[in-house]
């Protein structure tokens, strides 16, 4: 027995000193020192040797024991030390590409339009979204008592700003009034950012979206110029056989005003579709910034910016834009 033990001591000790990995120091543990081990074995066989012999066998198995379990210990650390810092790579193994990350289309369509309008001289401005009663219904010719005021047509905040109601702007239209207190005309200036109206959602609504507000000041500005920066627009946007059209109608802040509509494929079917209204600014409107309507004429137009998206890439529902499908957002990479 004791031979045995010897001879287990021997090649375990040779098995050690040939693994070279960590994988290789595992595989010795388990064969040498675990649970189901060839020294667990060994110390089992203990009840079948003569009496007189157990205490010195006893004693060399626990000798042996200890004597492995310090080789693999300094076995262990010594392969830890010369690993670089831990498992090796295999640089020949094809990697994963990376994951890159890309502009939401929303935002990649409003640096487009933004872009094409500057080309057509104008500017941007910004204003904030929390809006006053003041420059979202007043200076833009809402009177109190107007349809477009009611609480159920608009996101009120609660608070109050010199006795102005606060609320979510329900268009970009503040901008040009805030563009116009800060600057003398003549002026030609687009605002991009969200507005906020208490819609049913749909595939063509949503309760939360993008507008961009133009707004041209100068002396004789008509209709015409106001339809030939759209229309030339929608060609430069969305090529030549662009289906465009403006129909009449009214808003508070501009006088004549109009729709502008735009051919879109919804769920397989071509329909016109709002993208905003237009119109030349209401004489009001210069009245209450301090601009001489007898002297100064101007447009303004509103266009929806998801509308735009939604008809350059051909989708049919604006709620997709907003629920952050990584799948849906590859496609406009």
């Amino acid at each position: 027995m004791i031979s045995s033990i010897a001879q287990l001591e021997e090649a375990a000790l040779a098995e050690l000193s040939a693994a070279g990995d960590a994988d290789a120091l595992e595989q010795w543990r388990i064969r040498y020192l675990g649970t189901h081990g060839r020294l667990k074995e060994a110390m089992t066989g203990l009840k079948d040797v003569p009496k007189a012999e157990k205490p010195a066998v006893g004693k060399r198995l626990n000798e042996v024991k200890a004597t492995l379990e310090q080789a693999f210990a300094v076995r262990r650390e010594a392969q830890a030390a010369t690993s670089e810092g831990g498992p090796r790579i295999d640089v020949t193994e094809p990697g994963l590409p990376a994951g890159l990350g890309r502009r939401h289309v929303l935002s990649r369509t409003i640096d487009e339009i933004v872009e094409i309008f500057g080309r057509m001289g104008f500017s941007v401005a910004e204003g904030p979204e929390v809006e006053d009663e003041f420059h979202n219904f007043i200076a833009l010719n809402i009177p109190p008592g107007h349809p477009a005021r009611d609480p159920a047509d608009n996101f009120y905040m609660g608070g109050t700003e010199e006795g102005s109601k606060l609320l979510l702007r329900s268009q970009t239209s503040t901008v040009q009034i805030r563009a116009m207190e800060k600057t003398a005309p003549p002026l030609k200036v687009v605002a991009v950012g969200r507005v906020y109206r208490p819609d049913t959602h749909d595939a063509t609504h949503y309760s939360m979206f993008h507008q961009i507000e133009g707004l041209y000041v100068d002396r004789n500005v008509t209709m015409v110029d106001l339809k030939t920066t759209l229309f030339q627009f929608a060609r430069a946007y969305f090529g030549p056989e662009a289906e465009v059209r403006m129909r009449p109608s009214f808003f508070p802040f501009t006088e004549p005003s109009a729709e502008v509509d735009m051919k879109m494929r919804i769920k397989g079917q071509w329909q016109w579709v709002e993208l905003g209204g237009c119109g030349l600014v209401d004489p009001n409107v210069f009245r209450a910034v301090g601009y001489d309507p007898e002297e100064w004429s101007g447009f303004a137009f509103g266009l929806g910016i998801e509308r735009i998206a939604m008809r350059r890439y051909g989708i049919s529902d604006i709620r997709w834009l907003f629920e952050n499908d990584a799948r849906f957002l590859r496609q406009f990479g």
